[in-house]
């Protein structure tokens, strides 16, 4: 779990420019500040023309329709578009190419139908994957089961490394927050308990799969703390921009701690 000081040692809080160039200071020629204090990331380490393709359900899509032509709205809005505009800034040499394969509504079993043409045939050198949420029945007791649940993720885990046995993984928590449809009482206690249960299965999935690990519902949580659930997410799942960019975030500072410029 995170606390307060890490949470704002992450980049959610600006402390003003003097900040900023300690942070130039302390962090190396790989880090790019831009006058905002706190937001600290050393660039990873990727290969000229590796390509990062992005998985899930409307948290990751937020496209205008599905037009890969046009250039101006294929990433959509969500985090996808942050994550590739920070890289295309600060690593325009590497000619890094951006996929967003996130259909809104799709559960997980809609990933594994669909696993082989927006995934593998991608050839990716780098899979971030998001889902979960569309598997909670808003009823109640239709719910995906999670053994179900975690066999469909483990089939595209495993098709995936087998495709490409060096492939790099990350695995994004699902999350949700008391705000919009989920105050309720008995709304958000029962959301809650099912999001938790796939967030530990996908920890394991991290784990034994050796993936980067994003805990966006324990970032969620404390950004909760700071400011009102519903400044980061409308209706108690969709994130608002800033929400986005706190997933954003810390994406790339968790990539980039992982694969390390030498």
């Amino acid at each position: 779990m995170l606390d307060r000081r890490t949470f704002i040692k992450k980049g959610i809080v600006c402390t003003g420019a003097a900040s900023a160039v300690a942070v130039g200071k302390t962090s190396g020629a790989t880090t790019k500040p831009f006058g905002v204090g706190g937001y600290d990331y050393r660039l990873p380490a990727l290969a000229k023309g590796s390509r990062l393709v992005f998985l899930g359900d409307s948290i990751t899509d937020m496209k205008w329709g599905r037009n890969e032509r046009d250039r101006n709205h294929y990433l959509g809005h969500s985090y996808v578009y942050l994550i590739a505009s920070r890289l295309g800034v600060d690593m325009p040499e590497a000619g890094l190419e951006f996929f967003n394969r996130g259909i809104s509504g799709n559960k997980v079993g809609d990933l594994r139908s669909r696993w082989q043409k927006d995934a593998i045939d991608m050839k990716p050198d780098l899979l971030s994957i998001l889902i979960g949420v569309n598997d909670v029945s808003q009823g109640g007791g239709k719910n995906v089961p999670l053994d179900r649940w975690e066999a469909d993720y483990r089939f595209i885990l495993d098709s995936s490394r087998q495709a490409n046995a060096a492939l790099r993984l990350v695995l994004l928590d699902p999350f949700v927050l008391r705000s919009g449809r989920l105050q309720g009482e008995d709304p958000w206690k029962y959301w809650r308990r099912q999001v938790d249960k796939m967030g530990g299965i996908v920890a394991r999935l991290a784990e034994q799969y050796h993936a980067v690990h994003v805990k966006t519902q324990d970032l969620f949580d404390v950004a909760a703390r700071m400011a009102s659930p519903g400044h980061w997410i409308w209706d108690g799942v969709h994130p608002l921009p800033q929400g986005h960019e706190l997933i954003a975030r810390h994406w790339l500072q968790q990539v980039s701690a992982r694969w390390k410029r030498p």
